[in-house]
């Protein structure tokens, strides 16, 4: 596996790789790779010959500076990882090199990020789509993969992609859980260990709530459900529970025959905010 700390050379490796007739997957990540991660890299390695990881804790997609500041970082243990998974090169850029001067360009998603996560952080969205642009631009892949447990930010890259005309495919990977139905994500290893006793609850809520919406009980009703299961919970203080249509993301006042419905939830826990979300129907 390749180790490639600069822009020139991410453009370099790939460049020489298209002109090979290789097929290009990229893989971005934040690093502190779980075993999410891992299934990106392997899936994008089954379709593609050069792998593309990425690890950058993007300051610009963080509204909280101590979450920024605490996020997990391993590099050593993540580049461990990455090859016997598959991965061909990883991309380890300095804030320096993604950011040589401050970026003062402004996205504007429209109704995809004035609810959730966009509603709860901003500026996170325009975040984002800067540095994913940037990665596009420079790796120029055929494929790159992302993770649903972030449902929304897929959303946004697939908006991005569709009106800037990047060329290439989005592809979206289903949620990797632990055994108790916990979703996978890098900020767990912050939780001590009685808020990991307590997180699978987010899972659980989300689980009954799906149910529910497919015995056809009111979105209104099932969100209030939500809440207050999760309100029984002293340690937990949700941020949101929102069902929501799954292409549009707008909050549904009533189901529509062979839609998929997203249900999303936001909350914190030991001081780490942990998201999730279930897919039902469609």
């Amino acid at each position: 596996m390749q180790i490639l700390t600069t822009a020139a050379g991410l453009q370099a490796y790939t460049e020489q790789a298209r002109q090979a007739g290789q097929r290009v997957g990229l893989v971005p990540t934040m690093g502190a790779l779980h075993a999410g991660h891992i299934q990106l890299v392997q899936v994008a390695r089954a379709e593609c010959n050069e792998v593309i990881a990425t690890i950058f804790v993007n300051p610009t997609q963080f509204n909280n500076a101590d979450d920024f500041r605490l996020y997990p970082r391993v590099p050593e243990a993540d580049a461990a990882l990455l090859a016997p998974a598959g991965c061909t090169a990883l991309f380890v850029p300095s804030v320096e090199e993604m950011y040589p001067r401050p970026t003062v360009l402004r996205f504007d998603f429209g109704a995809l990020e004035q609810v959730m996560e966009g509603a709860h952080r901003p500026g996170h969205f325009n975040g984002v789509a800067t540095v994913v642009s940037k990665l596009f631009h420079l790796a120029r892949p055929h494929r790159a993969y992302f993770g649903q447990k972030d449902w929304q930010q897929v959303a946004v890259v697939k908006q991005l992609v569709a009106d800037l005309s990047f060329d290439l495919e989005i592809v979206a990977c289903p949620t990797i859980r632990e055994a108790d139905g916990l979703a996978m994500s890098s900020r767990n290893r912050r939780l001590d260990a009685p808020a990991r006793a307590v997180a699978p609850l987010l899972y659980q809520v989300l689980s009954a709530a799906a149910a529910q919406v497919q015995q056809g009980v009111a979105p209104t009703q099932v969100q209030a459900d939500a809440l207050a299961a999760l309100a029984e919970e002293p340690s937990i203080t949700p941020e949101y529970v929102e069902i929501a249509d799954a292409q549009t993301l707008q909050p549904l006042a009533e189901y529509a025959p062979g839609r998929a419905v997203v249900l999303c939830l936001a909350a914190h826990l030991g001081g780490v905010r942990l998201i999730d979300n279930v897919v039902v129907g469609g």
